[in-house]
């Protein structure tokens, strides 16, 4: 029988609950250079520098808006110009077909449009999002990570995970408590 190079277990991960910030600060700190990588932290408050202690990557929305937004000012600009220039050219008072000052409203409008649009999809898209259900929603005392209490999960599917030591580790850094979290 061929062995698996994964860990497979009957669960997502590890859940260790935290009393405060700090904790879990300091937690996630050691979670790093223990060298996890799948870790994930929840708490009802954002914690400044929990996700460079736990080495998430920044994903960035900037060149997705930098993008929507070149592309609604060249349609903007594109469609004004085919309208003006080939479709109906008119001479209205003599000025050129291609008046390009009046084609600015336009365009710059168009470019706001699809640049916040490109915004708010991308965010929503590279967060994840929606997502009505997460494995972590089944720890007993994960409806706290919104009140009170904060909590740093380990996913099975880490490379350095085996049940037994991170079970030992995440209870050395002191939690209330460790539990399995099930799928």
């Amino acid at each position: 029988m061929a062995h698996s190079s994964q860990t497979t277990t009957p669960y997502y991960g590890l859940m260790a609950e935290f009393d405060s910030t700090q904790a879990l600060l300091d937690a996630a700190h050691k979670v790093r250079e223990a060298g996890y990588t799948k870790t994930d932290a929840y708490s009802a408050m954002p914690i400044h520098g929990v996700a460079e202690a736990l080495g998430m990557k920044e994903r960035k929305v900037a060149p997705f808006v930098l993008a929507a937004g070149l592309m609604g000012g060249l349609a903007g600009y594109g469609l004004q110009y085919w309208a003006a220039v080939i479709a109906y050219p008119m001479n209205i008072g003599g000025r050129p077909f291609h008046s390009w000052v009046s084609f600015i409203p336009v365009t710059f409008e168009l470019t706001i449009l699809f640049a916040a649009f490109s915004a708010g999809i991308s965010m929503i898209v590279l967060n994840g999002l929606p997502r009505p259900y997460h494995p972590v929603f089944n720890a007993p005392r994960f409806a706290l990570a919104s009140q009170t209490s904060f909590f740093l999960a380990i996913e099975a599917d880490d490379p350095r995970f085996d049940a037994e030591q991170t079970r030992a580790f995440l209870a050395s850094l002191n939690p209330r408590e460790v539990v399995p979290v099930e799928h």
